[in-house]
């Protein structure tokens, strides 16, 4: 009986003829939105109620459940015993398990048409925005439309008063009009002629530039000719000068020797006329002697000329004392320097212009005069003895540059005493000489002066100057050689370098207590 009053349900079926619904009505509910902007409230009635589904798919699902209780209107009966309830129960729920299955199975078939007909409702609001837009943008180009529409009007009235202009035009418009265009052809037949003849002076230009170039190019020619000639001119000067500075030594020297041996001649001859008819005494030939040492006096300033160097360089060579003279405070009235051997009077020079008081003492007539003529003071006479004509503690200072090595032994022991006893407490000594270490020095370059006596080893002369009395006397070691090829760390090359590239000139510097 159960069977005949609940017939089996095909939910596949019933799925298939809800799609198929759906899918027939979705095509006219495009077709509507698409043809009539005014039906939305016929396509929101046709639309399904989704919270009505809902319910319903709720529904179902309750009857699908298993029940676990009598119905409330059964409690009225009089056979309302537990036991019987219970077996009840299991009866009714095994007799409906099948409707419940129906019933699960339909409520989630109401779910998915609940789903669908969401996102049917989701196209359709969509469908409306688009319908909208299309409806505004329609509604533009309409707009547009008749704007166009008015410009054109306006243009069909202006192209109106325009042929109406035209038509207006008489006919001596019309005769200046061919009169302007007579006049246009003429002007361009002049413009033709005109660029008939800009073409022509183009190519003359042309051919002037090319005839320009060609005329700068023989004018380089010429410049470089002239260059070449203003090197040569250049070179033949530079040629003529160094054989100018060449025959004005010469000269100077020719001038210098024949002046001391004319002073020699006049001194001879004087003392001849004044001892004739009588014979030369002792003293005389002593003097005559004397005078005959300063003979070579023209020679040696000539030999330093050449090989001692400029007096720049020299100049510069010699400031690395400087300091030491300001150190010791002296070169002052009260404390003067005294430079034997002064030469050409590059160090009385280089004193002066630092502002120092100082005096040179040479034996060379020659360099002495050179001295003077640079007012710087300076007089001839014998180192030791002009030094043992000084009283004692009366000099600052006593310097000597590449002299000490021109004496003998016992004049280099006088020389250290005597300017020992002349120099006041405090005061420096100063003597520069070839630093024979150097081999190249020791063995070769001391001996290009003939006057030297032999190479001065640095420690001996430091023991000496100690020896004699002055104290702390220290070695200077100058005037290295550049470029070295052996100037590295390697302790073979430093003693190579030492021995071929090192200090060409030492000095010793002391002090007297």
């Amino acid at each position: 009986m159960i069977e005949a009053n609940n017939p089996e349900i095909n939910i596949e079926e019933l799925k298939q003829k809800i799609t198929e619904e759906v899918s027939r009505r979705q095509p006219d509910l495009l077709t509507v939105l698409q043809h009539d902007r005014h039906v939305n409230g016929a396509i929101a009635k046709e639309v399904v109620n989704i919270s009505h589904i809902e319910a319903l798919a709720s529904n179902a699902e309750f009857k699908a459940q298993v029940r676990t209780h009598w119905p409330k209107k059964f409690d009225r009966f009089p056979f309302n015993v537990g036991w019987l309830k219970k077996y009840s129960l299991k009866i009714y729920n095994f007799i409906q398990k099948e409707q419940r299955v129906v019933n699960f199975s339909l409520s989630q078939g109401l779910r998915e048409v609940a789903a669908i007909e969401q996102r049917l409702s989701e196209q359709v609001a969509e469908l409306k925005t688009q319908m909208s837009s299309m409806s505004d943008r329609l509604s533009s180009t309409e707009a547009r439309i008749a704007q166009l529409g008015d410009r054109l009007g306006s243009s069909e009235s202006q192209l109106a008063r325009i042929r109406e202009r035209l038509n207006s035009v008489t006919q001596e418009q019309v005769t200046q009009i061919h009169a302007t265009q007579e006049q246009v052809k003429q002007n361009r037949e002049r413009l033709n002629a005109s660029e008939e003849r800009v073409s022509q002076n183009s190519a003359r230009i042309h051919a002037s530039e090319f005839n320009l170039e060609q005329f700068s190019d023989r004018l380089k020619l010429t410049e470089e000719g002239l260059n070449g000639i203003g090197i040569r001119i250049s070179s033949m000067d530079a040629h003529l000068l160094a054989i100018e500075d060449r025959h004005n030594r010469n000269d100077s020297y020719l001038k210098n020797d024949l002046a001391q041996q004319k002073r020699l001649i006049t001194l001879f001859l004087e003392e001849a006329r004044q001892r004739l008819p009588g014979a030369f005494s002792q003293e005389h030939l002593t003097n005559f002697f004397d005078e005959n040492q300063h003979s070579l006096d023209a020679f040696y300033a000539a030999f330093e000329e050449q090989f001692r160097g400029s007096r720049e360089d020299i100049t510069n060579k010699l400031k690395v004392y400087l300091p030491k003279i300001a150190a010791a405070n002296v070169g002052t009235p009260d404390a003067p320097i005294l430079d034997v051997g002064c030469g050409r009077g590059e160090w009385l020079e280089l004193l002066r212009d630092n502002g120092y008081t100082a005096k040179g003492l040479d034996i060379n007539r020659v360099t002495i005069e050179q001295c003077q003529s640079r007012g710087l003071e300076a007089i001839e006479s014998d180192v030791i003895t002009y030094l043992r004509s000084l009283p004692e503690n009366s000099l600052g200072a006593v310097t000597g540059f590449h002299i000490i090595e021109h004496l003998s032994f016992a004049q280099l022991l006088n020389l250290i005493t005597e300017v020992l006893r002349v120099l006041q407490p405090n005061g420096i000594a100063i003597f520069e000489t070839p630093n024979p270490q150097n081999l190249l020095v020791g063995a070769c370059d001391f001996y290009s002066d003939p006057t030297h006596q032999r190479p001065l080893y640095p420690e001996s002369m430091q023991f000496l100057f100690t020896y004699q009395g002055l104290h702390n006397v220290q070695l200077l070691h100058l005037n290295p050689v550049e470029s070295s090829p052996f100037d590295r760390e390697e302790p073979e090359m430093r003693i190579l370098h030492n021995w071929f590239f090192g200090p060409r000139d030492y000095a010793l510097i002391g002090y007297k207590v």
